[in-house]
């Protein structure tokens, strides 16, 4: 049950912004959660916004007090201290809503799309352009974290959508990004 939460506040410097050490947070928080196997803490991200769109400097971890701490113990801000800042184990404040924060896909790129469509069915680019017209191609206007993948190193953007606020809380796990589209974090 998410009864407990952190912020980590990212500090910027003059050679790195905030959106480039958030991804590093990130990207760290997510190799954590793979290597400890955690699924029963989330994130949120409290300067959400999509009108601009930003996910703010703070990325807030949500748990029990112990789950938190255990996390804590595995020493994966290593590399990280100078540039963050972080608050003690809280409580969630009494009456808090809910919510959802959940990674959304989108098809951006069609000509990406075709080339791989060609390759896995053997098709020639006539074909694949007529089975991917440029309709299909979407343009994301929800706030997004540039990661990396760790098995191929390649950098993505990972596009972040929240649900509606709910105020009873929905338990469950979340993914090794600590987002669920059913799994809810307390908001506030």
């Amino acid at each position: 049950m998410t009864t407990h939460y952190i912020d980590i506040t990212v500090v910027p410097d003059p050679e790195t912004g905030i959106a480039q050490l958030l991804g590093v947070l990130y990207d760290k928080l997510h190799m954590a959660f793979v290597a400890n196997r955690i699924s029963t803490i989330g994130v949120s991200f409290p300067g959400y916004s999509t009108n601009p769109r930003n996910l703010g400097s703070c990325l807030r971890l949500h748990g029990s007090a112990g789950a938190l701490r255990s996390l804590l113990q595995a020493d994966w801000l290593k590399g990280m201290r100078d540039h963050v800042r972080m608050t003690e184990i809280e409580t969630v404040p009494a009456g808090a809503s809910h919510r959802t924060i959940m990674r959304q896909q989108f098809k951006t790129n069609v000509q990406r799309l075709r080339r791989r469509r060609m390759r896995r069915k053997d098709e020639t680019a006539e074909q694949a352009a007529r089975a991917i017209p440029r309709t299909v191609e979407r343009r994301p206007i929800l706030p997004f974290v540039r990661l990396h993948s760790a098995s191929t190193q390649q950098a993505f953007c990972m596009f972040i959508r929240m649900g509606a606020r709910l105020d009873e809380p929905v338990p469950g796990n979340f993914n090794s990004y600590g987002l669920s589209g059913k799994t809810t974090v307390p908001w506030f």
